[in-house]
């Protein structure tokens, strides 16, 4: 069996490119860096026939092979650069048929760098739909590399690509040796100069490295000096050549439409994805319409997974109870109870939730309706100093700031990229839906609004908007500060509309799921039994007497007296009370509770605060360790929520009122909370300068408005 040959997948954003790199890889994929950028690489391998395997590079999707971005920059290095580890043997690059000319133009810049090529033809039916008829054969001979149809969202063409891969692997479909422009023509003298200097596979590839000198990490400071000089001798006008290029290149591929191409009538009426986006788009009706989608989307968090989460919860109670009277009285059963069991039940009671917000984002995104939320927002973005590209980072932000901040990449001003950085941790991620789904429960009523909103559906979306508000508010006062004057510009295409994938949005939700429950399940279980340690001992000092004092009152209880079982089972609950208030954990707690105090907060709460700036659903499965430690054991059947709603102050009033409930809420809304997401800031901006920015900007605003909302609703 020969080494598996390299294949990198090329193509404009919304081309299919994803679709395909899935269809062939399968589960057989990884995600890690590009050596030295932080841009992801997405690899994985896939046998194309018996005997020929192949390593396959889904590179970043962009327009041209002039790169504006990060991730623009990664695919650009991976096609120029010859001593690139990542160096292709074979490019297939993904052309949406429904938008063909302008794919073609990027079609025709890789075609000229010599590397054999195949082109995959994806969306093919919506080119139909237009009236678009595409001749395979003579497209095929017009650009001189082969072209086949595909459809991988339904494993269609599949079959044919990858024996065209075998072909072109034996050496069948060479890289044509006809350049699709002259590019001698544009700059003769400078792509022979730079040819002295560097090992370029063609003319088009020398004109690259010139253009893009300075910004290429592989050339040396020698390549770049000679090169430099030699732009300025042969007075080589960048912005010139470029657009001859580009004019030269559009003047063929209109005669290759011509020839290959047959299109509808300009004047027939409008398709139907033009139809829905003037309702969809509208300047007023387009804004209700996401008000409305988005309500639905969190109050079906409460609708749909009302009924598992009640299931989960109820079967956890059941469980701590039974296994309470089964199990021997020793230490190892009550870490096991009232640690690992009580940890895990506070978080997986959320797992419903977290499948259902990443399903329908998921169908969102599927549809096409994501993209036209950018597009909506774009005016508003503008206003403090953003564009719409900073839209996707912050809806990515309501699933996870991490990979929502790596999003950021395909912003290419650096004063809009480092406030959408800034920023975007305030949007209301998965990890804030468990504390949010919990104190709503607690201090919201379930009744109706106008007879059909659903009262806790409402606040939801309310946190969730708050954040986005909050991330525009700010991201307004930070364009005075950060001064990078750099000009911005906002191009993107929207995407047809089409029927989600089912299976896809079946296949995220287990894989979400999956990762929460492994990496904040993890941390939650870890940070149980850790708290169930603190909770349940404490120095000797203070522990001795609150042992003392319980055997001393015990001894004094007649047991055959009226009432004394009720005697009894207060005291006992007096003295769980007194030693978690004397153990490790109660002394933390106490120690800030003065600073916590004013916001509504008690010191079981401080503890959670603390604890949850591993990841913030690690507050669930603090307050079910707790409530668990300071519990009797006869309450084991109670749920976390009970326990919770009956807690009490030393003065007997309730623990979580409304003004406590609003003001924890608004807290974690927009407190930073979360150690992975500084890691991800500090690595995107190469300082701990900005995520501690961000840690105190963040930290101060949430204790203010914590603070308001508890004077004003108390």
């Amino acid at each position: 069996m020969q080494a598996p040959i390299n294949i990198a997948l090329v193509g404009n954003p919304n081309s299919g490119k994803s679709s395909l790199f899935n269809a062939l890889t399968g589960l057989n994929q990884k995600v890690g860096n590009f050596p030295g950028v932080t841009v992801d690489k997405k690899t994985g391998t896939a046998l194309i026939v018996p005997g020929l395997s192949a390593n396959i590079i889904d590179l970043p999707g962009t327009y041209s092979l002039y790169p504006k971005s990060a991730d623009e920059f990664v695919t650009y290095d991976v096609l120029i650069n010859a001593e690139n580890a990542d160096l292709p043997n074979l490019v297939i690059i993904v052309a949406d048929a429904s938008n063909l000319k302008r794919n073609l133009l990027f079609c025709s810049q890789i075609i000229d760098l010599k590397i054999p090529v195949i082109i995959a033809l994806t969306m093919m039916d919506i080119a139909r739909r237009k009236g678009v008829e595409i001749d395979l054969d003579g497209l095929e001979r017009e650009l001189g590399v082969p072209v086949v149809a595909i459809n991988p969202r339904k494993n269609k063409g599949l079959t044919e690509l990858k024996k065209t891969i075998e072909l072109t692997a034996k050496g069948n479909f060479p890289a044509p040796p006809r350049d699709f422009i002259n590019s001698n023509e544009l700059a003769g003298d400078v792509i022979e100069d730079v040819k002295k200097q560097v090992t370029a596979k063609s003319d088009y590839a020398a004109l690259h490295i010139a253009v893009n000198a300075e910004e290429l990490q592989f050339l040396n400071k020698r390549q770049r000096e000679f090169i430099k000089d030699s732009l300025h001798t042969h007075q080589f006008n960048k912005t010139k050549i470029q657009a001859e290029e580009i004019m030269q290149r559009y003047a063929r591929i209109k005669h290759i439409m011509k020839a290959a191409v047959v299109e509808a009538d300009p004047l027939q009426k409008q398709l139907r994805s033009e139809k829905i986006d003037d309702l969809l788009l509208h300047r007023f009706w387009g804004y209700v319409i996401l008000l409305v989608v988005m309500f639905l989307l969190f109050q079906s968090i409460f609708w749909l997974a009302s009924y598992p989460m009640d299931w989960i919860e109820k079967g956890f109670g059941q469980l701590s109870g039974w296994l309470t009277t089964i199990l021997p009285d020793t230490k190892f059963t009550d870490v096991f109870i009232n640690g690992i069991l009580a940890g895990v039940s506070g978080f997986a009671v959320f797992v419903p939730q977290i499948m259902i917000l990443f399903g329908l984002i998921t169908i969102l995104e599927d549809t096409g309706y994501m993209a036209r939320i950018s597009f909506l927002t774009d005016r508003l973005m503008r206003q403090v100093g953003l564009n719409g590209k900073s839209v996707m980072p912050l809806i990515s932000g309501v699933a996870c700031a991490v990979p929502a901040i790596m999003a950021t990449r395909t912003i290419e001003n650096k004063k809009e990229r480092l406030i959408t950085i800034l920023v975007t941790p305030l949007m209301s991620c998965s990890a804030r839906l468990p504390i949010y789904t919990m104190m709503i429960a607690l201090v919201i009523p379930d009744k109706r609004v106008l007879g059909i909103l659903g009262l806790q559906g409402l606040v939801m979306m309310g946190l969730y908007l708050l954040g986005f508000f909050m991330a525009i508010m700010i991201a307004a006062i930070m364009k005075l500060f950060v001064k990078i004057k750099e000009k911005s510009y906002f191009i993107m295409e929207l995407p047809v509309y089409r029927a989600p994938r089912w299976k896809n949005v079946g296949t995220t939700m287990v894989e979400k799921a999956k990762i929460f429950i492994t990496d904040a399940g993890k941390v939650i279980v870890v940070i149980s039994v850790i708290l169930w340690f603190l909770a349940s001992y404490g120095p000797a000092g203070r522990m001795q007497p609150v042992h003392a004092k319980h055997e001393k009152l015990m001894a004094a209880v007649h047991k055959d007296a009226p009432g004394a079982k009720e005697q009894t089972d207060e005291l006992d609950r007096q003295f769980r009370s007194e030693k978690l208030a004397n153990s490790y954990a109660g002394i933390l707690g106490h120690s800030i509770e003065p600073a916590i105090r004013p916001l509504g907060f008690d010191w079981k709460i401080g503890i959670a605060l603390i604890t949850s700036f591993a990841a913030r659903e690690v507050f669930v499965g603090t307050m079910a360790t707790l409530y668990s430690v300071g519990e009797n054991p006869d309450d084991n059947n109670a749920t976390l929520r009970e326990k919770m709603a009956s807690a009490k102050r030393p003065d007997g009033s309730p623990v979580y009122t409304l003004a406590a409930g609003l003001s924890l809420m608004l807290f974690y809304a927009f407190a930073m909370q979360c150690m992975s997401t500084m890691a991800i800031v500090k690595r995107e901006t190469k300082s701990w300068k900005i995520p501690v920015i961000q840690m105190f900007y963040m930290t101060g605003l949430a204790y203010l408005c914590s603070l308001i909302i508890f004077s004003v609703f108390r």
